[in-house]
């Protein structure tokens, strides 16, 4: 069974920080491109960031210089550290993979986790 499971949500005040986690399962992710995407209440879903397997990264204007994606090849695991969080970062927070060598930022990934809730107060 192949299963992306998030954690690390919560809620946070303004300009704090959060680690979001995401746990690989049920293929050979620590080959596949992993990235989050975000999606607020409304509004479609957008790209944050994503990492290939050997660390290469890319990441959405809006959260560059405050976010950073890491890998752990070993534990099928992505990170998304999150720092000077704003408001306007909150949305529930999806992981995703796709078994592709260029890092892909539109949302054509093969596998998604249920999500976690990011809310940043005021």
């Amino acid at each position: 069974q192949v299963q992306l499971l998030e954690s690390g949500g919560g809620l946070v005040q303004a300009g704090g920080s959060l680690r979001l986690s995401c746990v690989g399962s049920g293929r050979p992710f620590s080959t596949y491109v992993m990235a989050w995407f975000h999606q607020a209440p409304g509004k479609e879903r957008e790209f944050v960031a994503a990492v290939r397997w050997i660390g290469n990264t890319i990441y959405a204007d809006s959260v560059k210089g405050r976010f950073t994606i890491s890998r752990d090849n070993a534990k099928n695991t992505v990170y998304l550290q999150m720092n000077s969080l704003k408001p306007e970062d909150t949305a529930i927070y999806y992981c995703a993979a796709v078994n592709t060598i260029v890092l892909v930022s539109s949302p054509l990934y093969d596998y998604w986790g249920q999500g976690t809730q990011v809310t940043v107060s005021s």
